[in-house]
């Protein structure tokens, strides 16, 4: 038995629906930038986009410069909460802490800035200044330096420029920005990296270790 078929006529065009359509995605999803645990370095992988000469696509690994013991990292020039442009370069001559933090007035950052106001004074018997580097706007830093009565420069780092030039990590996949602290020495050599997203405290402890020994 033959099956029985029908023919469009020429003038006639398939509903939309039936046309053949190119895909609405690409084939080949770009990975979701990831970064390890807290303590870990930041290693990121991505799907390059395929190209018609490749025969194939790769998983290229994508690693960013990131600040180490040793390394001298990049100049910024930065506002603080008044309104005021700092540069790194401000501090050499003396040891600076500079320490990256998510956002002001969030639990762990207010901890941890108040333990470095409580210890100020023993950064300051060290020859250190500590500055607080995060993307917030300067009024905010004003607003919480005020209410924390913080002793320290705060820096404004919108579109966090900076936290990507020195590569810090960020946690839960790059959800949530790092919370590194960086000293340096006199010479602007960075002597300690230490990141831990949620033992905010230990950042000063590990901190005066170093400038204090």
């Amino acid at each position: 038995m033959k099956m029985a078929s029908l023919t469009a006529p020429k003038h006639y065009s398939l509903p939309t629906f039936l046309r053949p359509q190119s895909p609405k995605y690409p084939s080949h999803y770009p990975l979701l930038s990831t970064s390890s645990a807290s303590q870990f370095c930041g290693l990121k992988l991505s799907f390059s986009t395929p190209n018609a000469n490749a025969a194939s696509p790769l998983l290229l690994p994508s690693v960013f410069a990131k600040v180490s013991k040793g390394s001298k990292p990049p100049p910024f020039t930065l506002k603080d909460q008044d309104g005021k442009t700092v540069s790194l370069s401000k501090f050499k001559g003396k040891p600076v802490v500079v320490y990256f933090y998510p956002a002001d007035e969030t639990p762990g950052c207010t901890k941890q800035a108040c333990a470095f106001r409580d210890s100020y004074e023993k950064f300051k018997k060290a020859g250190a200044e500590v500055v607080g580097i995060s993307g917030d706007d300067p009024s905010s830093h004003k607003a919480f330096a005020t209410k924390y009565r913080l002793p320290f420069t705060l820096l404004s780092d919108e579109g966090n420029k900076v936290r990507k030039q020195w590569g810090v990590p960020g946690d839960f996949f790059g959800a949530l920005p790092g919370r590194e602290t960086y000293v340096l020495d006199k010479n602007g050599v960075v002597q300690l990296v230490y990141n831990n997203q949620f033992q905010p405290e230990k950042h000063i402890d590990e901190t005066l270790k170093l400038l204090q020994g």
